[in-house]
């Protein structure tokens, strides 16, 4: 490839980059904690949509209700990989699902499947369902503890990644997310923790920005004030 062909898709590369804040910069001073001050809910909304994804301030759960049996028509969704968690039992995610004639895949479902046929079950899933542990309104990055019941593939396997989030579950900063982590005391860890900010996204092959290729490419994210 010619030098200056090969520089224009680099140049290509970087432009499509940007629109996902995925850029070169000069290193920045320590500054320590920043955090966020004023609305949190508007804040972390903001940053989602600032790194692709797409966020929805709701009131209520029924209006989380709404939002979400959207995303699923949009998804065409027959099958959806979900969590265990109270916040989506308070959601009366169950009856959502049934009304839309949507299959549950969850621990307890999967679980007594043999190893193949669960994982043919998950890969089938068109749209997974998570909540949270924090959600960080600095950068727009949802931290995720996985443990049987929420399991980190509901938020990496299907195409579409819903997460319904409460105004509890957001912290300013980074740094109160660890604090937090610290204060429930190492021996209470999961083995995994996930950071998501933002749809997949990858710059490996040729320098070209691609969405989706090694998780979801579409992320949604409900949260409930």
């Amino acid at each position: 490839m010619a030098r200056e062909a090969f520089l224009a898709r680099v140049k290509q590369a970087a432009e499509i980059g940007r629109a996902y804040r995925v850029e070169h910069q000069q290193l920045a001073p320590d500054v320590g904690y920043v955090g966020v001050t004023g609305d949190a809910c508007a804040k972390l909304a903001q940053e989602i949509d600032a790194v692709g994804g797409i966020a929805t301030i709701v009131d209520s759960l029924g209006q989380a209700r709404e939002i979400l049996a959207g995303y699923l028509l949009e998804a065409e969704a027959k099958t959806a990989l979900c969590w265990q968690h109270p916040l989506l039992m308070r959601l009366q995610l169950n009856e959502l699902l049934a009304e839309r004639n949507v299959t549950r895949v969850d621990y307890d479902s999967a679980n007594s499947l043999t190893q193949p046929a669960r994982r043919l079950e998950q890969l089938a899933c068109e749209i997974g369902i998570t909540s949270v542990d924090l959600a960080i309104a600095e950068t727009g990055t949802l931290l995720m503890c996985h443990h049987p019941g929420q399991e980190r593939l509901a938020s990496l396997l299907p195409p579409v990644h819903v997460a319904i989030v409460e105004q509890s579950q957001i912290v300013p900063d980074l740094l109160d997310a660890f604090r937090i982590l610290h204060e429930r005391g190492v021996q209470n860890l999961p083995s995994n923790i996930t950071l998501i900010t933002g749809p997949s996204k990858t710059g490996d092959i040729e320098l070209q920005l691609t969405t989706g290729v090694h998780g979801p490419g579409r992320w949604r994210v409900i949260i409930i004030r």
